[in-house]
């Protein structure tokens, strides 16, 4: 799979690994099963709940083994 980056959805990212939720949900995003949210890029999440998504990138990928 490609690397994680800004444009990656959310869907994308818990495909890979459940356990990545723990990720979004530590800076609010409490809506990971919506069906929007999986369609939604963790850069336009990231927008929407005022938090930094390069700092939330680094996070996934350092968890992924990036």
């Amino acid at each position: 799979m490609a690397s994680i980056t800004k444009k990656t959805t959310i869907g994308e990212v818990l495909s890979r690994d459940l356990q990545a939720a723990k990720y979004f949900m530590e800076i609010g995003m409490q809506c990971l099963g919506c069906p929007h949210s999986q369609a939604e890029s963790i850069e336009e999440a990231c927008m929407v709940h005022g938090t930094n998504a390069d700092e939330l990138v680094d996070k996934l990928k350092r968890h992924f083994g990036e």
